[in-house]
């Protein structure tokens, strides 16, 4: 039969059982890894307004351009 070592140990104080309690909870949070994003997919009606990088630029014809279909 082994002695296991404890996770944690109280060095100072004298923690109630709910102190303790809170502590555990705490400690069992911070140890799960944290869930994934969710990412919701973007409709076609959405991305359509997004500027596609340079191919919108200043100058000549750019007002005009920018309301053309790509």
């Amino acid at each position: 039969m082994s002695v296991e070592e404890p996770l944690f140990r109280v060095v100072r104080g004298v923690p109630t059982a709910e102190d303790l309690a809170a502590l555990v909870g705490a400690i069992v949070v911070r140890s799960r890894p944290a869930p994934a994003p969710a990412t919701a997919p973007v409709s076609a009606w959405a991305r359509s307004g997004r500027p596609v990088g340079a191919a919108l630029l200043p100058g000549s014809g750019a007002w005009r351009a920018s309301g053309l279909p790509r």
